[in-house]
């Protein structure tokens, strides 16, 4: 089946199957939130992102073999409301950006920075630190050899604009900027973007209107 990256809550996961990784997306929680289940496919590891809600929910996605980790994006509550009961109950090694873990609930076991790899298997992510809609947000980037690269990008990025910097001016130029230095500098067109709410995109369909974002200023 093709992979269409459209979910709801109380729905299926839709699931992206690459040739060293498959991502399993499932919408959770009262806002909507999305989790990604990272699987390694040489290895049988995985790692998720985003314990946000439901975890019975995320507990039958992660299935009998675990996960080795989970990732934070950021501190920001609805992303992290079943990350106690999911770590309880897996044992998960915890990743957040190193300027929002403290905002986070549940200890943060690594604290990561702009650059670090975060593996899952055999399968390297690597980290982005985005300011502006956090501290500490970050985003991960999975840069398949097979293909194009695949963003994982909380709620830094959307379609049809960057995350909420709640009309603060500062934070707005920091998120716009450190997106198009850090992502869409970095990254081509194929880009597959998974978001934190809501439908999948692309770096090639959002980069025509960073000028139009730039203007609005949200």
């Amino acid at each position: 089946m093709t992979y269409s990256g459209a979910v709801k809550v109380g729905g299926p996961a839709s699931v992206h199957e690459l040739t060293d990784l498959m991502i399993s997306k499932v919408a959770v929680g009262g806002m909507d939130n999305n989790a990604y289940l990272l699987r390694c496919r040489t290895t049988g590891e995985q790692l998720l992102i985003d314990a946000a809600a439901e975890p019975e929910t995320l507990l039958a996605l992660i299935g009998d073999d675990g996960i080795a980790s989970v990732v934070t994006t950021h501190r920001h509550g609805d992303h992290w409301q079943a990350l106690a009961e999911v770590v309880g109950a897996t044992g998960a090694r915890t990743y957040a950006g190193r300027y929002d873990a403290e905002g986070i609930p549940v200890p943060t076991d690594v604290l990561v920075e702009d650059g670090d790899t975060i593996t899952v298997g055999r399968v390297e992510l690597t980290a982005r630190h985005l300011v502006g809609h956090t501290p500490g947000s970050i985003a991960l980037v999975y840069d398949d050899p097979h293909g194009a690269p695949h963003l994982f990008t909380g709620d830094c990025l959307f379609p049809g604009g960057v995350g909420n910097t709640h009309q603060d001016p500062e934070a707005f130029a920091s998120l716009l900027n450190d997106v198009e230095t850090k992502l869409f500098d970095r990254l081509p067109d194929e880009t597959w973007v998974y978001p934190g709410h809501g439908h999948d995109t692309t770096l090639g369909a959002e980069r025509p209107r960073l000028p139009e974002w730039r203007a609005r200023g949200w």
